[in-house]
């Protein structure tokens, strides 16, 4: 499987997901991981900034309100077309555009920082991707992105439970084991039933790499890794939503921030 047949079911899911997320159902996202990917990205106001895997344009919009001048890519074209709604409903000089993460449509050096919301563990060509965020980004300049957690997230995953039904761990196994394109279905599991009823589940090509197979790909690439962040549910997003109190149990996600040397 290759960037483009995962980018076709990228976009099958675009409505559907643009759909709930809009809603408020990526509570993981909204009240998890943005928080703090925003907490931990540098100051970013007047940097022109390239959003990679931008979807329907959630984490983009928040970029741009940071001060960012930010283009978003997607190799799904029906993620950009809502993004472009958006931006027609709300502007925030967001330009977005069709493209592959694979091939940037991007001269060298045309960005100060660029960031990928979790989108790169959904790429098989994962050392093209960051070969093209390295070239496209100057010198001095900054790579941000977050990923499902690569030890939690594993070939093997079974979550433990209390005799109450409580989640309070999760078995982990064959770490080293290769997921390579394997689909798999689902929808987020905040949505009520009678708000998934009759939707079709989102299906998602899965690719896995070890955390060291990430971190020295970066280094591989050219890139000095600045900055890890694994993300949990704070008191207040687990006030807001009870149930992100299972985001406490393992690291969900990993946020690095990587440094094209100046």
């Amino acid at each position: 499987m290759d960037h483009r047949e995962v980018g076709e079911y990228w976009n099958g899911n675009a409505d559907t997901w643009t759909q709930l997320a809009r809603a408020g159902y990526d509570i993981y996202r909204d009240f998890v991981n943005s928080p703090a990917f925003f907490a931990m990205l540098p100051k970013i106001a007047g940097l022109r900034v390239l959003d990679i895997g931008c979807g329907e344009g959630y984490n983009t919009r928040l970029l741009a309100d940071r001060g960012a001048r930010v283009v978003g890519i997607d190799i799904a074209d029906r993620f950009i077309g809502h993004a472009i709604a958006a931006e027609r409903e709300e502007p925030r000089g967001i330009e977005y555009r069709i493209a592959s993460a694979v091939e940037l449509p991007f001269e060298d050096s045309t960005f100060d920082a660029a960031t990928a919301f979790m989108s790169l563990m959904d790429i098989p060509e994962t050392e093209r991707v960051l070969e093209e965020a390295f070239r496209v980004i100057r010198h001095g300049g900054f790579f941000q992105f977050s990923i499902s957690h690569p030890c939690f997230d594993t070939p093997f995953r079974r979550t433990v439970r209390d005799e109450h039904g409580v989640k309070i761990g999760v078995e982990v196994g064959d770490y080293w084991g290769k997921v390579d394109g394997r689909v798999e279905q689902w929808l987020f599991s905040s949505a009520p039933p009678e708000v998934k009823a009759g939707l079709e589940p989102f299906k998602t090509p899965r690719f896995t790499r070890t955390l060291s197979g990430w971190l020295n790909l970066a280094l591989d690439t050219g890139f000095s890794i600045e900055r890890l962040c694994e993300p949990y549910a704070s008191d207040d997003a687990i006030r807001a939503r009870p149930r992100l109190a299972r985001a406490r149990v393992v690291a969900d996600f990993l946020q690095v921030r990587l440094r094209r040397p100046g």
